[in-house]
């Protein structure tokens, strides 16, 4: 019999930013500025979620490598330039990473962010580009470009 597979990211490190991440969400829920936003439990559910998949030290804040992770992991590469411009836009230059708040605030606000644009198509490309399954297709010299 094996043994059960334990959740990766450490389940028992991730409680306390959990904790963190949902008082904050309570915040916004409770902020006039967002009362007519639609869906915005569900929509701050789905960027608590996205923003522990890519905190990669636990600490509250996304920071550059984490970033990279993020955009390479969505099929968009960046340059340390370009993330770091990024972070900057984000946080409005005052910090080399991203707390929840300002990622929260960027995916609510009006101003369309490289990091908002990214983190809305991502979901629509993963429907549009299915990954494919089994083995590659063989290929012969003529076929290649």
């Amino acid at each position: 019999m094996a043994a059960p597979r334990r959740p990766s990211g450490g389940g028992l490190r991730r409680a306390p930013q959990d904790g963190r991440l949902e008082e904050i969400n309570k915040e916004f829920l409770c902020d006039p500025k967002f009362s007519n936003e639609k869906d915005l439990e569900e929509k701050l559910a789905m960027f608590k979620e996205k923003y522990m998949e890519f905190d990669l030290n636990n600490q509250g804040e996304i920071d550059l490598m984490s970033v990279k992770r993020m955009m390479e992991k969505l099929g968009a590469p960046k340059t340390h330039l370009e993330l770091k411009k990024m972070i900057s836009e984000v946080t409005g230059g005052v910090s080399d990473t991203i707390s929840y708040q300002d990622f929260v605030n960027v995916m609510l606000g009006k101003r369309s962010a490289v990091l908002k644009l990214v983190m809305m198509f991502e979901g629509k490309a993963n429907e549009s580009n299915p990954k494919p399954s089994g083995p590659p297709p063989e290929r012969d010299i003529a076929s290649l470009p």
